[in-house]
């Protein structure tokens, strides 16, 4: 922007996404880019770090001309010539005000944009210090708006939600880098064909994210009925791309004829990949991969959407354990960002290398993890519902406690996520971590107790809150009685020092258990490195990315502290609270609680 004219080729893609890092657009890109543009695309562009296309880049006044890329060096060169010969004029963007709003309007519309961005991000400063980059270049001119901006650019460096952001940044990149596997100089094989069992949300969600990324899919049901069925749903996804107009209507049509439905194993004889994505059971699972072994290729991937359900079990009845893998998808499939690539002990190296490549086809960032009940993401989450009910169960207000984790940064509070993930996921996912850890785990009747008159969460539009027709939650006075039920029945008290909590500790309290989880996954080998982990905890489970994720949070705030605080509250309340080994002995250094494992036994 600083150059006298801007010429691009087709399709290059202009932006400032600076503030997803946390950082300001330096080098005067505060300064410029509202005199190129104006300064409503200018802060449209800034604030939301959506680059824009040289076609729409150039309409805007960002580009000067789009030529095609043979022609590129030698127009540029012409343009220059034009430009010192006084053909086509000198144009420095600094002092363009042409584009600029009058004063008074201008300061109208920074109001607004603070104000959107107070609501949208709360918890981060760095936009609004843009902001007042921005503002001061337009009331006293471009030179005192570079020197607001360069002091800016050196204040934001030292904040936290910065440094969080930078961490992910690099972490997200990092995830492909699995030791033993991604080193050995392995070549992904071409994925051609991937087949798909069941065709209900999740499996519905991975079809529409692979013909999406022009895969061809066979969808394969029990019956014609579910079958039309889920083809609906994909697409219905679908559909709501073409009315948001991010999709056109031949490209619906050309994305659909990549989805074929079938009722048997007759057309899996030449697919590379096949996802199972049936109901959580066992002994169906275990039927579905022995009859794949007879119908797909050798070579062909045997993959399975369990989200807690081991491996090991459900590939018990064939010889082909070493194309056996996890691939777990996050509901909506189509839209949750993570991928978990979960590998036994059997796994191939190959199928990770062919897996992560077929994840970076369809736009997920894979994280390859071990094999143990929940994988990473729901094994350290499980703790933060059970904690959120102990805590309502000995007298704290479930409102206060979703309220208190919303402004934390999550999408939603705890109570809220299980009304929307609908009552019997959550008993089918509580159950699994009951019956494998149940040292650790805090049975709470709350839900049972609602289920039992019908209530199931938002699908019911009653659960935790209430539910208008427009799925819009409130508050319901009658969940009082229910609790009250669960508390006589696990014979808990009112705790006087639990109904008065602070917000800082309800979330010390609902989300430390989760750290205290999070360890035992890292120290168990069931993920490389504790990188992986915060990005499984933001992109499956929203953790608020200016974190920096679950284990990079932690050491923010400190081992030694989060180690004495479970201490206390295991003492006073339990095992549910007593920190792991692995918490206590860093705990006890104040060593960082992401700092590499010693043992070379990972799981992986």
């Amino acid at each position: 922007m600083a150059c006298h004219a801007r010429i691009s080729t087709p399709g290059a893609q202009l932006g400032l996404p600076e503030l997803q890092l946390g950082v300001i657009p330096g080098f005067g890109g505060t300064q410029r880019l509202p005199r190129l543009v104006g300064l409503t695309k200018a802060l449209e562009m800034i604030l939301t770090s959506k680059p824009v296309r040289a076609e729409e880049g150039h309409s805007l006044g960002l580009i000067d001309a789009v030529v095609p890329s043979a022609e590129l060096l030698t127009t540029a060169r012409r343009w220059a010539l034009d430009i010192v010969e006084r053909r086509k004029p000198w144009i420095s963007s600094l002092l363009k005000t042409d584009k600029l709003p009058p004063l008074g309007e201008a300061r109208e519309i920074l109001k607004f944009a603070r104000g959107q961005t107070r609501k949208q991000a709360p918890n981060m400063k760095h936009p609004l210090m843009c902001l007042d980059a921005l503002e001061t270049g337009i009331v006293s001119g471009p030179r005192v708006g570079l020197e607001k901006e360069a002091e800016v650019g050196s204040q934001v460096i030292s904040l936290d939600t910065t440094k969080g952001l930078i961490h992910v940044f690099f972490s997200q990149r990092g995830t492909v880098k699995v030791p033993g596997v991604t080193d050995r100089g392995l070549m992904p094989r071409k994925i051609k064909k991937v087949a798909i069992i069941g065709g209900g949300l999740m499996g519905s969600g991975i079809a529409t994210a692979l013909i999406l990324s022009s895969y061809p899919v066979i969808l394969k049901e029990v019956n014609e009925k579910f079958l039309e069925a889920g083809i609906g749903r994909v697409k219905a996804n679908l559909q709501s791309r073409v009315r948001k107009g991010s999709m056109s209507k031949e490209k619906f049509e050309k994305t659909m004829s990549l989805l074929k439905g079938s009722l048997d194993y007759e057309s899996f004889r030449d697919v590379d990949m096949v996802i199972e994505a049936v109901i959580e059971n066992i002994s169906l699972k275990q039927q579905i991969f022995a009859d794949l072994e007879k119908y797909c290729p050798q070579h062909c991937i045997l993959a399975s959407n369990t989200s807690t359900i081991d491996l090991n079990k459900i590939g018990e009845r064939t010889k082909s354990q070493d194309r056996i893998v996890g691939a777990h998808f996050f509901s909506p499939a189509h839209v949750m960002p993570l991928l978990e690539i979960v590998r036994t002990n059997h796994t191939s190296a190959q199928v990770i290398v062919d897996l992560l490549d077929v994840g970076k086809k369809i736009k997920k960032t894979p994280v390859v993890v071990g094999n143990c009940t929940g994988f990473a993401v729901n094994r350290m989450f499980f703790p933060y519902t059970q904690a959120a009910m102990f805590l309502v169960e000995r007298g704290a207000d479930p409102y206060l406690i979703d309220s208190a984790v919303s402004k934390f940064g999550m999408p939603m509070g705890p109570f809220r996520l299980c009304d929307l993930v609908g009552f019997g996921v959550a008993i089918a996912t509580a159950t699994q971590f009951i019956e494998n850890f149940p040292e650790r785990t805090y049975k709470s009747m709350i839900i049972p107790l609602m289920q039992e008159d019908k209530r199931a969460g938002e699908a019911t539009r009653k659960g935790f809150y209430l539910y208008d027709d427009k799925r819009k939650a409130k508050p319901d006075p009658e969940l009082k009685k229910y609790i009250e039920k669960a508390r006589s029945i696990s014979g808990g008290n009112v705790d006087p020092k639990l109904v008065k909590l602070s917000e800082k500790e309800i979330i010390e309290m609902t989300f430390f258990p989760v750290v205290n989880e999070a360890c035992r996954v890292f120290a168990e080998g069931i993920a490389v490195k504790a990188a992986d982990l915060d990005i499984a905890a933001i992109m499956g489970m929203g953790f608020p990315p200016y974190r920096g994720g679950i284990m990079f949070w932690a050491d923010s705030i400190g081992s030694k502290y989060i180690y004495s605080r479970l201490d206390e509250w295991s003492k006073t309340y339990g095992d549910f609270f007593k920190p792991c080994a692995f918490l206590a002995e860093r705990g006890s250094k104040g060593a960082p609680l992401s700092a590499p494992v010693e043992q070379a036994r990972s799981r992986l």
